[in-house]
């Protein structure tokens, strides 16, 4: 299937915030990393988190950890260049985490109008292998090419963390915590070598379709297997066969709408979030599909 890259370009001007319509850029190999920055500078606050919306469902201005693994997405996508923003974001992440090294789900929303429930619900005390995870996998992306952020010692304590929580996992966890625990094991692989160990023992919770229903979430709502495995050549393409993740590139190929852009299939709570999560999901499907040689 040919994409359609005009139509997305129009669906961004049209419909995603700044941030998303330089993330987008960046996607596809056009963008300058300068502007990226800069959108994502309005989101910090001065204690070096991310709040304001940067997750579109938590709306609150102060800083938590779900805005954190966002904001690594951006400085992962502007790689090779680096920002010392990103070391101190790992700095205020080791500022929150728990003394098991753990990240809690959310700390107090102080605004909850239009936040998600599970935002503003979520137990401030008890650390959450779900966000430390995706936090962590992101921050490995960063890794990657920042020292800062490689050295910090934030990341190894979160790491660990997962670690031994994925050890002691003897049940399927929730389906985006599975997502999300098999994200981090193959981003860390290449710096920790128990994590092909643990990936495999993970798969074994994963059908060979990739299709594993968000239990509590909408009927249609499923982790797939690019959301397990959205990036070529890592370990946990391993998981699935080439011919599945084949099928699921042409499923998301195919879900381009017709104004260009992409949806997610999860509910959202405020007008303001189903807008942002469109223009969000189109940039996740450009990349992922760019990263395979798929945009025609």
């Amino acid at each position: 299937m040919t994409l359609d890259i005009t139509a997305a370009h129009d669906f961004m001007a049209a419909h995603a915030r700044l941030l998303d319509q330089h993330r987008f850029r960046l996607a596809l190999g056009e963008g300058d990393p300068g502007p990226a920055l800069a959108a994502l500078e309005a989101y910090r606050n001065p204690d070096g988190g991310y709040g304001w919306g940067l997750e579109p469902d938590l709306r609150s201005p102060e800083s938590q950890p779900g805005p954190a693994l966002h904001a690594f997405e951006v400085f992962a996508d502007v790689a090779p260049v680096t920002s010392p923003r990103a070391a101190e974001l790992c700095d205020w992440l080791a500022s929150v985490t728990l003394p098991d090294g753990g990240l809690p789900f959310a700390l107090p929303v102080t605004r909850p109008a239009a936040s998600a429930p599970f935002w503003t619900g979520a137990d401030p005390a008890a650390s959450s292998l779900q966000i430390t995870a995706i936090v962590a996998a992101n921050a490995h992306r960063v890794a990657a090419h920042d020292r800062a952020v490689a050295e910090h010692p934030w990341l190894r304590t979160a790491t660990e963390y997962c670690l031994a929580t994925i050890r002691e996992l003897d049940t399927a966890p929730f389906a985006i915590e599975l997502a999300f625990a098999v994200r981090l094991l193959d981003e860390a692989a290449p710096a920790y070598p128990e994590a092909a160990a643990l990936l495999k023992r993970l798969g074994a919770f994963v059908p060979e379709n990739g299709l594993v229903h968000v239990d509590g979430g909408a009927e249609e709502e499923y982790m797939r297997p690019l959301d397990f495995a959205p990036w070529p050549d890592t370990p946990a393409r391993g998981l699935f066969s080439d011919d599945v993740v084949a099928a699921d590139l042409r499923r998301l190929a195919a879900e381009q709408h017709d104004d260009g852009g992409w949806r997610v299939d999860f509910t959202s709570y405020s007008p303001a979030a189903a807008l942002e999560w469109q223009g969000y999901a189109t940039v996740s499907a450009v990349a992922i599909l760019r990263a395979a040689d798929r945009l025609g």
